[in-house]
């Protein structure tokens, strides 16, 4: 008579097949748990809002007018003087898009009414402060929005703006 001691023991059939489906159940759920950070996980888009966007030359912008750049999620402001601004589309109250209206001559809100005007500071609503804004460079010529840093300000002052000929 031999006796097994645990080390010798021989592993049987059904405690094999345990051990097989405890290791492929482990397996699908570590590819599932993969799968849902890959998911969720934010893709940035080169050039686009989150990271560096290259708004366009800065002769298409003439002074005085505001054009949006739908990429980056702002408007570029060219004011009277050739300084820029680069707005985000985003209203201060509540987040909702804040289109440019050319017929009213300011930014007007459609959720609540807050009014901003082409330096985007708060003229009329429940807004509580101006728009933010994004730091703007030039490069070879181009206009180039840093959109991954927004801006938060409390009022319109004259250092906010961007000059191109000045060096950044």
């Amino acid at each position: 008579m031999t006796i097994q001691t645990e080390a010798h023991k021989k592993l049987n059939r059904r405690e094999f097949l345990s051990w097989l489906w405890g290791a492929s159940l482990v397996g699908l759920f570590g590819q599932a748990a993969a799968a849902m950070v890959q998911f969720f996980k934010p893709r940035q888009k080169p050039g686009g809002f989150g990271g560096e966007v290259v708004a366009g030359d800065l002769e298409e912008f003439e002074p005085g007018t505001v054009s949006y750049v739908r990429e980056g999620r702002f408007f570029i402001s060219r004011l009277e003087d050739g300084g820029v601004l680069a707005l985000w589309q985003r209203c201060t109250h509540l987040g909702c898009t804040v289109p440019w209206r050319e017929d009213e001559g300011q930014f007007h809100c459609p959720c609540h009414s807050s009014f901003f005007n082409r330096q985007g500071e708060v003229t009329g609503g429940p807004a509580p402060r101006p728009l933010d804004l994004f730091p703007v460079s030039l490069k070879d010529g181009n206009l180039v929005v840093d959109t991954n840093h927004p801006i938060e300000r409390q009022a319109f002052e004259a250092s906010q703006v961007f000059f191109p000929g000045e060096v950044s």
